[in-house]
């Protein structure tokens, strides 16, 4: 088994206790951004698995929006990043 050489930690440890890893973000080539998927990227940036401006660079995905994904769930949590949910948490 080869380990593959990363600026950064391999592993971080959640608030909630499970252990979250490189492996469970989704792979750069997503383009099809479900709820759980942005969750990921969400809790790794806020968890300090990967820097910000590696997610925005590898997911191709802009400050604004990704800005927007972590107000939604600091707000609401994770089911405010559906999309069907939109207009229930959305701000007038």
């Amino acid at each position: 088994m080869f380990l593959r050489k990363v600026n950064g930690p391999r592993s971080v440890t959640l608030p909630d206790g499970t252990i979250m890893t490189r492996a469970d973000l989704p792979p750069p080539t997503t383009r099809r951004w479900v709820a759980s998927r942005k969750a990921a990227v969400v809790r790794a940036v806020a968890a300090g698995l990967i820097p910000r401006e590696a997610a925005l660079e590898s997911y191709a995905l802009s400050e604004e929006e990704f800005s927007e994904w972590e107000k939604a769930v600091r707000d609401h949590g994770i089911d405010a990043l559906k999309t069907t949910a939109l207009q229930r948490y959305r701000q007038p």
